[in-house]
């Protein structure tokens, strides 16, 4: 599990445009959004690399959680 703090995802909106992106690199990837906790969760055969990509192509400032 990879899981990514969003601070500046805010909304619903915010978490639909996170999980498209996400789907765009991993159709399969399976993502949990707490958009009170700004946190992303995401299993995924994708690095961390390619996730936090696709999530700053989106407009969002992923930081991974280690």
């Amino acid at each position: 599990m990879i899981e990514f703090n969003v601070q500046d995802m805010t909304c619903g909106h915010c978490a639909g445009r996170i999980t498209k992106a996400i789907s765009g690199v991993d159709a399969g990837a399976k993502v949990d959004i707490k958009i009170d906790s700004h946190t992303v969760s995401v299993q995924s055969n994708a690095s961390s690399d390619e996730l936090a990509e696709a999530i700053k192509d989106a407009g969002y400032t992923p930081q991974l959680r280690s």
